[in-house]
């Protein structure tokens, strides 16, 4: 799947977390706005780069704005994000119900 244009989901109330995802060259790119940066920035970081891997996207600028989201709710977000960039309308849910993030 390529990131063909930005999208955005999720919002900036609390307990969730609001992902752009926008084209890039190459490699994936994270900046990350939280609160809990400190304690779980790593954890969030990588629950994006894995829901990425596992979308088979290479090149994506992420911008998160984090609210203090739970692990799924990451997940969830970045998977919208990205059917939404690539301009994807159905999703393949049993594959992404045997994801192990």
């Amino acid at each position: 799947m390529d990131i063909k244009q930005t999208a955005v989901a999720g919002s900036l109330e609390s307990s969730d977390i609001q992902l752009t995802i926008a084209p890039a060259s190459q490699g994936i790119t994270i900046d990350l706005e939280s609160n809990v940066e400190k304690q779980f920035g790593n954890q969030i970081r990588k629950v994006i780069t894995k829901t990425l891997e596992n979308l088979g996207i290479e090149a994506a600028q992420v911008t998160a704005v984090d609210k203090g989201a739970l692990d799924c709710t990451i997940q969830a977000r970045t998977i919208a994000a990205v059917h939404r960039a690539a301009g994807v309308e159905a999703m393949n849910w049993k594959e992404i119900d045997a994801w192990n993030v």
